[in-house]
């Protein structure tokens, strides 16, 4: 496992079950913190609790409701800014190669992460999919993207 250092924003996610799912991947790959942007909910809440299976107790978090203000800070504090996206161009998550500092942004469930905020990454990334689908739940897709940063 890297040591790098990873924080995570989490950007106008609408689903309660969702941002507890993402806390305890956060646990899991050990994210050092995560950001609560836009409308995105936040700790203590029943939804996130059960989901969370307590990681929302431990997992430092900071609400915020303008995300490009977190992301300079994290600039500024030498973090390489990635953005997990479909649907725009993007390059495959695994074959990227990823600073010592990561900031994750993952979006909104339907729209994604907004555009002002996309066009502020260092670097867009996807998971590359093989179904007909092509689409994963942002709880699942930013799991898959923490093992990716955490194991690359």
């Amino acid at each position: 496992m890297k040591k790098r250092k990873i924080v995570l924003l989490l950007q106008n996610i609408r689903s309660l079950h969702n941002v507890g799912s993402l806390f305890r991947s956060a646990d899991v790959f050990g994210v050092e913190k995560i950001y609560l942007c836009g409308y995105t909910g936040a700790p203590p809440r029943k939804e996130i609790s059960k989901v969370a299976l307590g990681s929302d107790e431990w997992i430092p978090w900071e609400q915020a409701q303008r995300t490009h203000v977190v992301i300079e800070r994290l600039r500024r504090e030498g973090y390489q800014i990635v953005a997990l996206e479909t649907g725009i161009p993007s390059v495959p998550l695994p074959t990227t190669p990823f600073s010592d500092k990561v900031a994750l942004i993952v979006g909104n469930e339907v729209d994604g992460i907004t555009a002002p905020i996309v066009r502020r990454a260092d670097v867009i990334v996807h998971i590359p999919m093989y179904g007909k689908k092509e689409s994963l739940n942002v709880s699942v897709a930013g799991g898959v993207a923490l093992y990716a940063l955490r194991c690359s």
